[in-house]
């Protein structure tokens, strides 16, 4: 038997240096289990440095050499050779003045590293590959309001940042929202609702506030008096659909709504019926900023209600958001 087979029979403990080290009872019979038996393999093969250290030792020869190409320090590696020669039960490097020679058992041991430090490297591939094709796109799903006036900013500010993810927004009320990203085809969401979907976790990111608009030429614009909640619920509405944050935040404050006079899927498009004086709206002041200042519309306070409600960035239950998602969701803190 060569050398090499008796120092790999030793490190496996089959062969005579190892006969009484693995599988021998108090009085030296076998049968029973050996000691490492129940215990995870990350405790019985060395760490990936420890590895690719060895394998630098056996392609320069020097154990200082290896250390300065591996970043760390001649102490660290000798202190780390040591650990791994603990852990295997075998001598790997023999230390000399002229530098640094591999026994036997570790010109095997570094056989055998190699082949486990190839395959760290394809399954780090494989990984980086992985995320470079979850970074390639983002799918975002977001409330009308949100997606009109707010998520442009956000989207122009993460293009400077990840220039090479493509993203596409899918805008719809906040029903939809939830269910796109509970099926799959959405990475982050936005909504303006009062609570937040089932199946979904939630950050905060901004506050908003409904105000009532008209036009100019509406009764209400002439009022002397703050309009009530009651008169406000009583009055046939420009709405948007059902399903629409807007719309459950203003049915919830005022206990009910009377039946629309008309109803609309788009924020753009209520805006536009109320300033064609079609009837009064309920909006976000968020997209009323250039028709306010125009005095296209004209806001009409109210006596008796608050309608604030809270912006929200959401994803389905345990998948915080990672990549382009997690790069958006931080970009709208600035809200």
């Amino acid at each position: 038997m060569s050398k090499t087979e008796e120092a790999a029979e030793a490190a496996t403990g089959k062969g005579p240096a190892g006969a009484g080290a693995v599988g021998t009872g108090p009085a030296g019979g076998r049968g029973e289990e050996p000691a490492s038996i129940g215990i995870g393999i990350a405790h019985r093969v060395p760490d990936l440095g420890a590895l690719e250290l060895l394998l630098a030792v056996a392609r320069l020869g020097s154990l200082g050499r290896a250390a300065r190409e591996l970043g760390i320090t001649q102490p660290a590696a000798s202190s780390r050779i040591r650990s791994m020669e603990r852990q295997l039960g075998v001598a790997l490097v023999d230390r000399s003045p002229r530098g640094s020679r591999l026994t036997d058992a570790g010109a095997l041991v570094t056989d055998w590293a190699r082949r486990v430090v190839e395959a760290a490297e394809a399954f780090d591939a494989g990984a980086q590959a992985l995320r470079d094709r979850r970074d390639s796109r983002l799918r975002v799903a977001a409330s009308m309001t949100i997606a009109e006036y707010l998520l442009p900013g956000w989207l122009i500010a993460l293009r400077a940042q990840r220039p090479d993810t493509a993203v596409s927004l899918l805008a719809g009320n906040s029903a939809a929202v939830a269910e796109r990203l509970l099926a799959g085809e959405a990475d982050l969401g936005f909504v303006e609702g009062l609570s937040v979907p089932t199946g979904l976790d939630s950050a905060t990111i901004a506050h908003d506030r409904l105000i009532v608009v008209t036009s100019p030429g509406h009764p209400w614009a002439r009022r002397r008096s703050p309009l009530s909640a009651a008169e406000l619920a009583a009055t046939p509405l420009i709405l948007r659909e059902e399903g629409s944050g807007t719309r459950q935040v203003l049915d919830t404050a005022l206990g009910g709504l009377a039946r629309p006079l008309i109803e609309l899927s788009s924020t753009t498009a209520v805006k536009a019926s109320a300033v064609s004086g079609a009837g009064p709206a309920v909006l976000s002041e968020l997209a009323l900023g250039e028709e306010l200042s125009a005095h296209r519309l004209v806001t009409i306070p109210l006596a008796d209600v608050q309608l604030d409600r809270a912006l929200r960035a959401v994803w389905p239950t345990g998948h915080r958001p990672t990549g382009p998602a997690r790069d958006l969701l931080s970009l709208t803190r600035g809200v």
